[in-house]
């Protein structure tokens, strides 16, 4: 490994190799003027011009989507269209036009700022696509406010194949690239399913995103290589990296015939140990893509979706809908919806609360569920209603004592007794569980496991809280690592936990969808993990080759290792005995660098 190889997330799969052309869109400048009482109506005349050409501008978008990637991917710019004219936050900058007397541009500006200021810095990826999606609404309306254009305008100006490099994608512009000249993208912003992600897939252009600092590693004009399976970067490759990359891609082909082929078999192991592979939901789009790989039904149904981009708090019958309409994709299987997970980074817009100095360690999670019953309880009678005729069961976040649980558990028997006394059809009881977390929850996790229905390890928090290290810091990426040791025992203690009580341990963190992780979690016991819809094939194909027997060697020999370099290494060792390793990510195959060394880890 050198400098010339960067880390990121593959998005997009597929292999490109072209010089790179580095985009550097910025806001425009807007002046904070100020306009006489006469003009303020101009002003508000003037705003809702520009907003009724953004939303042809979108609709125009839409129809391109439609054509070209699908009506999933058109459905984007439908909630973009949402957003541009949402009427509370029109009518907050008319409000700034009216009592400050704010030019619509300068009133516009700073009521975006406040909605970004409020979403920003989010580490769920969730809240990052819909603060993309402000961003690009914003450039939209303020360009015409300002007479400056748009973001795509200098897309004519592209005459050969180029891999772009931007800070962030948007939609709008994704949508426009000309596959023939943009052969492949890479961005400092975005995830597996932001909107940029989900359109650069459906158009066949590999792409890699979160990539810290692109814009200074990749030089204009350098040829680039990039890899959107693995996320791996290559700047200025030799001769031998570029045949190795024409073979990798003839290799990768057939793997994607191969998983093809299984998306409808079940996630057997060579020796006939069935691991049941389920999907983490997001958003309503990643349902489509579960069923048809083949998931047996939803392990993690993040419910945060619910409230982002909205003024006022879901209702009941909206949520009830919600976890219906996911059931209902999944006949007899189960979806686990997990509580809402606000606090932290996920405050929505429609929620008042105040700043905190320490938010990943504040009010978040089960704690502000159980302090704001008038929020906790409608989502509960929801999970009852659809619990009626669905298979739905209902999982805490962030549960750090067995208090916790139990008031949650009493709030749920109360709803569902009001339910009844009301006449309402719904589940007399759902089966309740908790993500284990946080260390503290591991050590919890013999006495958790005799009052829960199931445990499901959160491996992206529970590795940050152990390591105490920020998942979302570019500088710490090298460090930060599920198959650190003392990640490793404490998955032991947990599926061990969960065998004694005779109830099932899941995995759904973003370790269940590492190939490498796979081989470990099978060894130690695990016969539930939840990924991903896109690592659904994968991880599935690898489990269809890896026999129990050595997992479990290798995951022993995990637990008596020092160090994560030791544990990849063993379980590189043992993988590769059945896979090519080049298939899964040709990283793999290579030593890890040496500490120090900056190499941001695909998420």
């Amino acid at each position: 490994m050198s400098d010339r190889i960067i880390r990121g997330v593959g998005v997009s799969p597929g292999v490109a190799i072209a010089p790179a052309i580095t985009i550097r869109w910025a806001f425009p400048e807007v002046p904070d003027r100020t306009v006489a009482p006469s003009e303020l109506e101009h002003e508000i005349h003037r705003l809702h011009l520009a907003v009724d050409a953004v939303s042809l501008e979108l609709e125009a978008l839409r129809e391109r989507a439609l054509q070209r990637a699908g009506p999933e991917e058109a459905r984007i710019f439908d909630a973009q269209m949402m957003m541009a004219r949402d009427p509370d936050v029109l009518a907050g900058v008319e409000t700034l036009i009216r009592k400050n007397h704010l030019a619509a541009e300068t009133a516009y500006e700073f009521k975006a700022l406040e909605l970004r200021n409020t979403w920003q810095g989010a580490r769920s990826a969730m809240m990052r696509d819909r603060v993309a999606d402000l961003a690009a609404i914003q450039l939209r309306t303020i360009g015409h406010l300002l007479g400056t254009g748009t973001e795509e305008a200098w897309l004519s100006e592209i005459t050969e194949q180029v891999v772009l490099v931007a800070h962030e994608l948007s939609p709008g512009l994704t949508v426009q690239f000309d596959r023939d000249l943009v052969v492949g993208l890479i961005s400092e912003e975005g995830t597996r399913t932001s909107h940029a992600a989900i359109l650069a897939h459906s158009l066949g252009i590999p792409a890699v995103m979160g990539v810290p600092g692109a814009l200074e590693r990749i030089r204009e004009g350098a040829m680039v290589m990039l890899d959107g399976q693995s996320g791996l970067i290559i700047v200025d490759p030799t001769p031998d990296e570029f045949d190795a990359a024409r073979v990798q891609s003839v290799r990768r082909h057939k793997l994607e015939l191969q998983l093809e082929g299984i998306a409808s078999e079940r996630a057997i192991t060579p020796d006939g140990m069935h691991i049941v592979l389920q999907g983490n939901v997001d958003l309503p789009d990643e349902v489509d893509t579960a069923v048809r790989h083949g998931a047996e039904g939803v392990g993690l149904l993040r419910t945060e979706f619910l409230l982002m981009g909205r003024t006022t708090l879901p209702t009941e019958d909206d949520q009830t809908e919600y976890y219906r309409r996911i059931g209902a994709a999944f006949p007899g299987q189960p979806v686990i919806v997990r509580s809402y997970d606000l606090g932290g980074d996920k405050f929505p817009v429609a929620f008042d609360t105040v700043a905190e100095a320490n938010p990943m360690l504040g009010w978040r999670s089960i704690r502000v569920c159980l302090d704001r019953p008038e929020i906790f309880r409608p989502q509960l009678r929801a999970i009852l209603r659809a619990a009626a005729d669905r298979d739905i069961h209902l999982m805490l976040p962030m549960v750090v004592s067995l208090e916790e649980v139990e008031q949650s558990s009493a709030m749920l028997a109360e709803e569902a007794e009001a339910l009844r006394t009301a006449g309402i059809r719904g589940a007399s009881e759902v089966p309740v569980g908790v993500m284990v977390e946080t260390p503290a929850a591991v050590r919890l996790a013999p006495e958790l496991a005799r009052c829960c229905a199931f445990l499901s390890v959160g491996s992206n928090d529970l590795t940050q809280y152990t390591l105490a290290l920020d998942r979302g810091n570019a500088r710490l990426a090298d460090r930060f690592s599920s198959l650190h040791p003392a990640i490793v025992r404490q998955l032991h203690d947990v599926v061990q936990a969960a065998a004694s009580a005779g109830i099932p341990a899941s995995v759904c963190g973003e370790m269940a969808s590492d190939p490498l992780a796979t081989v470990l979690l099978i060894g130690l016991g695990y016969h539930r993990l939840s990924v991903a819809p896109p690592s659904i094939p994968l991880v599935k194909w690898v489990v269809r080759n890896m026999p129990v027997g050595p997992a479990r060697e290798a995951a022993d020999a995990a637990l008596l290792a020092t160090s994560t370099r030791e544990i990849e290494a063993i379980l590189r060792e043992t993988l590769g005995r059945y896979i090519d390793l080049r298939l899964v990510d040709p990283s793999l195959a290579l030593p890890r660098p040496a500490a120090g060394t900056t190499l941001p880890r695909s998420q």
